[in-house]
């Protein structure tokens, strides 16, 4: 999708998710076969649960009806939450995985393993795991020397399951 076709879907769609409640994380427009889909992930600090997905979903397949902003042609229109093992690139996607475990890709190099216990404006404190029967330690990460973060799949966790709405989807014919 060109940098042309997405600033305008953001700026079509944004203020009709945000009107939900919602926040417009990801817009995608990619070609299958000879049709196109328009992915939309949508979140917010509760998560989204199937009612409002099928709500933005109505609200943004009208408001591209009513517009040319996808040109001309037929395509399919796909909304939904971030996966589980979504990328946190803004503050509020480390918020919102606080209490998660989180793989850090870090600026010096090296890979981190740590659970997020809390956010402010500098950055993270986090709870990494004791390896071997060992104690978890503390440390505190800066924003700034973080290159990538993604949210783990957890299968054992025992404590504290904070699951959320993750891949719903909504489709509709355009």
């Amino acid at each position: 999708m060109s940098t042309t076709q997405s600033e305008r879907l953001r700026e079509l769609l944004e203020p009709l998710v945000t009107s939900q409640g919602l926040d417009l994380e990801e817009i995608a427009v990619d070609s299958v076969g000879r049709k196109r889909v328009l992915r939309v992930v949508v979140d917010s600090d509760t998560g989204a649960d199937l009612d409002q997905i099928a709500d933005v979903s109505r609200a943004l397949s009208a408001k591209l009806d009513e517009t040319d902003a996808m040109g001309a042609g037929e395509y399919t229109l796909e909304v939904g939450t971030p996966g589980a093992e979504r990328s946190l690139t803004e503050r509020r996607h480390y918020v919102r995985a606080t209490d998660r475990l989180v793989k850090f890709q870090l600026h010096e190099g090296g890979e981190l393993v740590a659970r997020i216990l809390a956010v402010d404006d500098d950055g993270l404190d986090l709870e990494v795991p004791g390896v071997k029967g060992r104690k978890a330690t503390a440390r505190r990460i800066a924003f700034g020397d973080i290159d990538k973060a993604r949210v783990q799949v957890e299968f054992n966790r025992k404590a504290n399951d904070n699951s959320d709405n993750t891949d719903m989807k909504e489709e509709e014919e355009a």
